[in-house]
């Protein structure tokens, strides 16, 4: 009977829907074993950048007069291809520069869908930007952007005098936008990907890493922070303020996604995380400047930022081209930050084309802040897009531009003309991200006032008793590290026999599909606690802003 026989199978799904759940645990505990070893092996090997590609170091920054933890890298083979071989000497090279946001380098070339494989593909020979894990002694940005200047000139006189192209990710494309307005006609295209430029600006409800200065109190804890760390902050602060931002990804989300799709998931999350927890450091200087005049002071933008003595950084020097890549799913990088620099350098359209300037944006409306740099269909459409678009760019006529894909295929892996790019004219006073200023230069002039009394107050009694074995300590401890290593079994005994119990379980594997009632289950229970993880966040960030606006008096 068709009813006696129900239960049965109801008992059934229950039995092997367990059996299934349990063998994802160890698989998963598993997971977690190796990415606490890869961890551990990747920092005794000194953190080199997780590259998908072969390359030679070209220059070192760390033996130049005014020495930086920066090297010029060239990429000389992806697989069995030699770069070489696929370069084309009519476009220009390519230089990728990576951002200094806590994490090592290698986000742009991590895999070979990436920026650096879409631009080997495109035949433009192709450079690499990346940073050693610590910073030299006393390292300011003045040095760095001395040791990016060097880096183009070598780039430069290499490929016949052309000027590369720059491809900034993230802080990169700050650090890129300094480097053109410093080497007026040395460097060419400047490309922005998810690059913040306008600090202050942003949406109420969706971008409050903005208020993070004011509800701090300003840079003084960064201080402090590098006061402990011996003259450098660790980057791992940095990274847990971007883990913070989402707690539905970070406590929930991230993981159950490798643990419901324990079968294809172990190494693509292996693989970003080997990238995610090398945290590297910056010097005391540096991120002080970094804040104080960027994130607090917003001085780029406004022309006041001062990289050393009576040397202004005005962005109305650079004449080469400019795109920009935004998304308005990103809550790290919104359009609001990569884009509302414009109107406030130059006021109007006419000012702008008055000044022989071409800036270009393109807009995505679903990736999120790293997908824009390591998304592989990204890479191989928007990417792709750009790096076919270099040459069209100078024959366009001074004024901004909205640049727009037409991929009728849907697929992203394609070529001309299976898509198409248009570039649309637009207005600069169409771009109007209002942002109470106000405030934010309250916010400035707390920060001014607690960054001098904390220097002159408690900062000589720290650094006078912090030194390199008590910030060796604090590093191992920080929770980041901890949390991670926790799992290893060279630190933790328990994970012994699980390392070898769990190839005999991916052996046996006995998987259920969704049919089964209780996935599905399962699956409503992963949703609800994301849910209830996104709703916190939402209350979080909203009180966040009131609190902004009861401090600062946000009209």
């Amino acid at each position: 009977m068709p009813s006696s026989a129900a239960p049965v199978s109801f008992l059934e799904q229950a039995f092997l829907y367990q059996i299934d759940r349990w063998q994802r645990s160890v698989l998963f505990l598993d997971i977690l074993r190796e990415r606490a070893n890869n961890m551990m092996a990747h920092d005794e090997a000194g953190m080199p950048p997780p590259l998908a590609f072969e390359y030679e170091t070209v220059l070192d920054a760390r033996r130049f007069e005014m020495p930086a933890n920066y090297a010029l890298l060239r990429i000389t083979r992806c697989d069995d291809d030699r770069a070489e071989d696929c370069v084309d000497d009519n476009k220009p090279p390519v230089i990728i520069i990576d951002p200094r946001a806590g994490h090592g380098p290698g986000l742009g070339g991590f895999k070979r869908d990436s920026e650096v494989g879409m631009a080997l593909h495109e035949g433009h020979a192709t450079y690499f930007v990346i940073f050693f894990p610590l910073p030299s002694p006393n390292q300011t940005l003045a040095d760095v952007l001395h040791a990016l200047r060097r880096f183009v000139e070598e780039v430069s006189n290499r490929h016949h005098g052309k000027a590369p192209v720059l491809y900034g990710n993230c802080q990169a494309g700050w650090a890129s936008m300094l480097l053109a307005a410093d080497c007026e006609g040395l460097s060419g295209v400047t490309v922005l990907n998810g690059s913040p430029l306008s600090y202050w600006a942003g949406a109420s409800d969706a971008n409050p890493m903005r208020l993070g200065g004011g509800l701090m109190g300003g840079s003084w804890l960064a201080h402090w922070l590098a006061d402990l760390g011996n003259g450098r902050l660790d980057g791992a602060w940095l990274v847990q303020n971007f883990e913070n931002l989402n707690p539905a990804n970070t406590l929930w989300d991230k993981n159950y996604n490798v643990f419901a799709h324990i079968d294809t998931e172990r190494e693509r999350f292996l693989e970003f995380e080997r990238w995610w927890t090398g945290y590297h450091f910056l010097s005391r200087e540096e991120i002080l400047s970094i804040i104080e005049d960027l994130f607090i002071g917003n001085k780029l933008e406004r022309g006041t930022m001062k990289i050393c003595t009576d040397c202004y950084i005005d962005l109305t020097r650079i004449r080469n081209p400019i795109v920009i890549f935004a998304s308005s799913s990103d809550n790290i990088t919104p359009p609001h930050q990569a884009l509302n620099w414009i109107p406030t350098v130059y006021p109007t359209t006419a000012d702008l084309k008055n000044a022989g300037q071409r800036i270009v944006y393109l807009l995505n409306t679903h990736v999120g802040h790293l997908g824009i740099f390591v998304s592989a269909s990204v890479a191989k459409l928007e990417h792709r897009a750009i790096l076919e678009s270099i040459g069209d760019l100078d024959a366009l006529q001074p004024g901004l531009y909205e640049m727009k894909i037409s991929n009728p295929t849907g697929d992203p892996d394609c070529r001309k003309p299976q898509y198409t790019v248009s570039f649309e004219e637009r207005e600069v006073e169409q771009i109007n991200y209002a942002y109470p200023e106000r405030s934010f230069e309250k916010v400035q002039a707390v920060s001014e006032w607690n960054e001098l009394l904390y220097k002159t107050t408690i900062s000589p009694w720290i650094t006078a008793f912090a030194n390199p074995w008590s910030a060796e300590i604090l590093k191992r401890l920080h929770p980041m590290r901890i949390g991670t290593k926790m799992f290893s079994e060279k630190l933790n005994p328990w994970m012994w026999p699980l390392k070898m119990f769990a190839p005999f379980i991916a052996i046996v594997r006995l998987p259920v599909d969704e049919t089964n009632e209780f996935v599905a289950m399962e699956g409503e229970a992963g949703a609800s606690i994301s849910r209830t993880l996104d709703s916190y966040r939402k209350s979080r960030d909203s009180a966040s802003e009131q609190l902004f606006s009861t401090l600062y008096g946000v009209k």
